[in-house]
């Protein structure tokens, strides 16, 4: 095994920092590009039921001035 104890895995051999930041950044990345396209398709469905409910309304009446 490349690793002793616990605490060198989690040194990795003195570069615990780059690693570590890298590993970080890569989950971030990667769990915004699987939530952003979810919510912007909410979205998106969300404006289309509202525009296919106005177009689908009746036309407001004006009353006219007495």
């Amino acid at each position: 095994m490349p690793f002793e104890s616990l605490d060198e895995f989690l040194s990795m051999g003195g570069h615990a920092l780059y690693v570590w930041t890298a590993y970080g950044i890569t989950f971030v990345v990667i769990g915004f590009l699987a939530v952003w396209p979810v919510r912007r398709g909410r979205r998106f469905l969300r404006q289309e039921a509202m525009r296919q409910r106005r177009e689908q309304a009746p036309p407001a009446r004006l009353e006219e001035p007495q």
